[in-house]
């Protein structure tokens, strides 16, 4: 549900792998990003999950670290205050500025920035110790090259995590019949079934990017209020990969 990453006019369109109807369906919504009541909801209730998975599987003090996708700025803000030397970027202009407004509001220096993991991967490849990429692989036309990019940008042993959706029956009628649909808590049109990606199909695509699966766990959300870690990533799930040396 994090919008995906866009590049500014300096830049090839056709180098990017991404939707341009993606960046406008977050970009006319980005205003009600800090709206916990809002259409982004889910994501201010799985975050709390999404930043202790990281943190108990890495070290944030002093790390730099790159969230993809970043959207309004939910992972950014968690992780600087963990310490992190954090770059936040997004093809959703809307969103970027949403981001550095409530930064600035909140005393974080965070670096924003309208762009595109491919045009950062050409300029600064291996430039992190932890790579992010939340809610986004299912929203870009081309997750596998997605994920290849972002092994690109982290150091070797660094660790990159994914967060996103499993294809099956059971995360069709939660993620898009129950939250779209029925409880309405997902604007409806956000997530695309065919999209979808299964845990097997996200570790072939890392091993062949360079990168070893080290943590896997699924989100459990309650659309009526909280989360929690647990084994089965049935529907929402968290990967940590380690890029090989």
């Amino acid at each position: 549900m994090a919008s995906a990453t866009h590049l500014d006019a300096a830049h090839d369109p056709a180098t990017m792998n991404v939707a341009d109807s993606e960046i406008g369906k977050f970009d006319a919504i980005a205003g009600r990003f800090w709206d916990e009541h809002g259409p982004f909801r889910p994501l201010h209730q799985l975050n709390p999950q999404r930043v202790r998975f990281i943190t108990e599987h890495s070290t944030c003090a002093g790390a730099r670290v790159l969230d993809v996708g970043c959207g309004g700025g939910l992972v950014c803000e968690a992780l600087a205050r963990a310490g992190a030397a954090v770059t936040g970027i997004d093809l959703a202009g809307g969103m970027i500025e949403v981001a550095r407004i409530h930064a600035a509001a909140h005393g974080l220096d965070i670096d924003y920035r309208v762009a595109s993991a491919e045009a950062l991967l050409a300029s600064a490849p291996g430039a992190y110790d932890l790579v992010t990429c939340m809610e986004m692989l299912e929203h870009v036309p081309q997750p596998r090259a997605m994920l290849a990019t972002l092994a690109g940008l982290v150091r070797p042993g660094g660790s990159v995590f994914i967060s996103t959706l499993n294809r099956n029956l059971k995360s069709f009628l939660v993620a898009i019949v129950g939250a779209e649909y029925l409880l309405g808590v997902v604007p409806r049109g956000t997530h695309e079934y065919e999209r979808f990606i299964r845990p097997s199909e996200l570790a072939r695509w890392g091993r062949a990017a360079g990168l070893v699966a080290h943590a896997l766990t699924g989100i459990e959300l309650d659309p009526f209020g909280g989360t929690r870690l647990r084994r089965d990533p049935a529907v929402n799930y968290l990967t940590q990969f380690v890029r090989e040396a």
